[in-house]
C-alpha cells in the first residue's frame, strides 16, 4: 500500500451574509471566471453571517478575480491536502503525526474520495506550518 501524498495549499475565506443563495451566487461568480476548487466549506458565523473557505486550484486566478468582483478575500492561510488510499485510520495516521510534534490541528474536513481513495484538508496555527508540512511529509 502506497503512503498518503501530501501538498500544501493556500486559501482564503470570505465572509457571506447568511441567507439562501448567498453561496451559489458567490460560487457562481468565480464559475463563470473559470475558477475550479480543490475544497469549498462553508459554516455559520453567528446569526447573521456565513464564512466560505475556498482552495482554488489557481489561488492567483482567485485573487485576481475576486478584486476584479470586488469580492473581499480575508488574508491567506495554509491548509495541507492529504489524499491516499482508503482504510480505517487514514485520517487518524495523519492526525497522529501532527500529534507526535505537539501541532494542534485547527480544522479538518475529510471524505471517501470513492474507488479506495481519501482527501482530507488539515488546517493548523500559521506559525505551525513549516513544522506541519515536515510532520505530514
Amino acid at each position: 500500500m502506497k503512503g498518503p501524498e501530501m501538498a500544501k495549499l493556500e486559501f482564503y475565506s470570505v465572509v457571506v451574509s447568511n441567507k439562501p443563495g448567498k453561496g451559489a451566487e458567490l460560487l457562481s461568480a468565480f464559475k463563470e471566471a473559470g475558477i475550479n476548487f480543490v475544497g469549498i466549506w462553508g459554516y455559520p458565523v453567528g446569526k447573521s453571517k456565513s464564512r466560505i473557505d475556498l482552495v482554488a486550484e489557481d489561488a492567483a486566478l482567485l485573487k485576481k478575480t475576486a478584486k476584479q468582483l470586488d469580492i473581499e478575500l480575508g488574508k491567506k492561510q495554509t491548509a495541507f491536502h492529504i489524499t491516499g488510499e482508503d482504510h480505517p485510520g487514514a485520517v487518524a495516521e495523519a492526525l497522529a503525526k501532527l500529534a507526535a510534534k505537539k501541532i494542534n490541528v485547527h480544522a479538518v474536513q475529510a471524505l471517501c474520495a470513492g474507488n479506495g481513495r481519501f482527501g482530507a484538508l488539515i488546517q493548523v496555527d500559521q506559525d505551525d506550518v513549516k513544522k506541519a508540512a515536515k510532520a505530514l511529509a
